[in-house]
């Protein structure tokens, strides 16, 4: 199976490819679709992050990637709908590192961290696409 992962600088000996940070782990996204991709690609750009392209890649490849550096990988797939905080993620990059402690359930509601905060800067890097 074909997946499409962010790479920087493709093609060239400083390559990279795209990562969020999340409790920790490093987790390497991969997209089922194109649209999705690029989709994610525009908005890390209207977060003024370098752009990366959207290159597809055999699934497999980027599990053993991830299996020798110790990194997690997340499949985003067709349709998906973020059912948590971190599967939000997927689908819309974080405005800024996030500390590890606002991730764990019970700060949250005592910080009274909630969805409205999350949706509103996704509705924001939607905004800033058109």
């Amino acid at each position: 199976m074909n997946i499409y992962v962010l790479l920087y600088n493709f093609g060239t000996e400083k390559e990279g490819i795209h990562s969020i940070e999340l409790k920790g782990r490093t987790i390497v996204l991969m997209f089922e679709e194109k649209d999705d991709a690029e989709r994610y690609c525009g908005l890390l750009e209207a977060q003024d992050f370098p752009l990366p392209t959207v290159e597809m890649i055999s699934i497999d490849e980027i599990r053993d990637f991830c299996t020798k550096l110790d990194y997690e990988c997340k499949l985003v797939e067709k349709n998906f709908v973020p059912k948590t905080a971190e599967d939000r993620l997927l689908i819309s990059p974080p405005q800024k590192n996030l500390e590890v402690e606002t991730w764990n359930e019970e700060e949250r509601k005592e910080e009274n961290i909630d969805k409205n905060i999350d949706l509103n800067s996704i509705k924001e890097n939607l905004e800033k696409l058109l």
